[in-house]
């Protein structure tokens, strides 16, 4: 494999999306959520999870969110756009940061 283009696995994790949805899919499915940099790919992405919690992944998943348009008053607007990445461990390992 290629070199990574990140010497920091915190350049491709931005921060853990925590919301009702996601927090099912940790219990049920052992699936974790984060906001990553837009140029980081699927292997990129496992990398950086593996070394900063030392888990081994599964799998990524990744989808690009489309900016929503937003309003304050007369100003319009939109959301920016970012990227998502939903991690499935293999068996037998979790990250803490998340409880």
């Amino acid at each position: 494999m290629g070199k990574m283009r990140f010497d920091d696995p915190r350049q491709v994790i931005i921060r853990p999306i925590i919301t009702e949805k996601s927090d099912k899919a940790t219990q049920r499915e052992n699936k974790y959520t984060f906001e990553v940099t837009l140029k980081a790919n699927k292997i990129e992405i496992k990398e950086a999870v593996e070394r900063l919690w030392n888990v081994r992944v599964k799998s990524v998943n990744t989808v690009v969110m489309k900016p929503k348009p937003r309003r304050r008053g007369w100003v319009r607007g939109k959301t920016r756009r970012w990227k998502k990445a939903v991690v499935t461990l293999a068996e037998g390992y979790t990250i803490d940061v998340f409880y």
